[in-house]
């Protein structure tokens, strides 16, 4: 599937096509929609050029939230470990 982004909102967006595709990539990657290897198939560029980026951008490659916590903290009490 193609999409086809209008030179008006290319213009407007002030960002060169590969720019605005990889804009689009960091944000999909960001909300969780896209994995780093797609995210960075989408952005034309290598994972770990992708990754650069995250990291310039301070964009977590990995989102840990509080339930993730709280299971771990559950499951290490079940354990013995704490």
């Amino acid at each position: 599937m193609s999409v086809v982004i209008s030179d008006e909102i290319l213009q407007a967006s002030q960002l060169t096509p590969s720019e605005f595709c990889q804009e689009i990539a960091l944000f999909l990657f960001q909300t969780g929609r896209l994995t780093i290897g797609y995210a960075s198939q989408l952005a034309d560029m290598q994972p770990n050029t992708f990754r650069q980026i995250l990291k310039q951008r301070k964009i977590p490659l990995y989102s840990y939230e509080v339930e993730d916590f709280e299971l771990d903290l559950k499951n290490l009490r079940e354990l013995g470990r704490l």
